[in-house]
């Protein structure tokens, strides 16, 4: 079953959405705000996001940006901001259609059936890492050693995907606190430290020495598996 977050701060929009939805046999969850839209997908990772731009909160562009910075989801805007430049914008950051409020319920209908096809299609975008007897499948989020799967939270995968789509390369603290937590996330150093010693565990074969995930002291992380082992931080 096909499963659908609806973003808009409109309920009477969310409740036609969900009512039509539901009716075609999708599983469908809404959200007011740009917030609750991202716990959601923390949670569950839907397989079209509904998006509005003019958000309560997070501006719609914003939760745009930072569902692109982890994951490759289907994403429809669908909004009354007319000026092309809004949706120029909004294509360029990585939405994958835009629909003007008012709308038919029968074209978007036609549209979600568009990019879920797509989106099943996208064979190329499959991004799997093995590392000798460790697979990452980034796009499935799923992760085992030999035949024993590891379990990742969410934010954990974030993490890991933000890193591993960058291989070799430095990603600063605030830049991959910006990409997993949002803005204003820019100082809390320690998440990171706390939740990449966390993924060492279940990852490293040596947790004290990483190869995998490799600490920039004071700078930042690397996915760097062919490097020498490196001291925790």
């Amino acid at each position: 079953m096909t499963f659908v977050l609806a973003v808009d701060d409109d309920a009477a929009i969310l409740r036609t959405l969900t009512i039509n939805l539901r009716a075609r046999g999708y599983d469908v969850e809404t959200a007011r705000d740009g917030r609750s839209a991202l716990l959601v997908v923390g949670e569950r990772m839907p397989d079209v996001v509904l998006l509005d731009l003019g958000l309560p909160d997070l501006d719609g562009i914003q939760v745009l940006t930072r569902l692109r910075s982890f994951g490759k989801v289907p994403v429809i805007v669908v909004s009354a901001r007319t000026e092309p430049d809004d949706k120029v914008e909004a294509l360029d950051l990585g939405a994958d259609d835009f629909v003007t409020k008012p709308f038919s319920i029968d074209e978007l209908l036609a549209r979600i059936r568009v990019i879920t096809r797509r989106a099943e299609t996208r064979d190329d975008q499959s991004f799997v890492v093995r590392v000798e007897d460790l697979t990452l499948d980034v796009t499935e989020a799923r992760a085992a050693r030999g035949a024993e799967e590891i379990h990742l939270t969410p934010t954990e995968w974030r993490i890991v995907e933000t890193l591993a789509r960058r291989p070799g390369r430095l990603v600063r603290q605030s830049e991959l606190l910006h990409a997993v937590w949002g803005p204003g996330y820019s100082r809390q150093t320690n998440y990171l430290r706390v939740h990449l010693a966390s993924i060492r565990r279940k990852i490293e074969t040596d947790p004290g020495a990483p190869r995998i995930f490799v600490t920039e002291p004071g700078i930042g992380y690397r996915f760097a598996p062919w490097s020498e082992p490196s001291s925790q931080g």
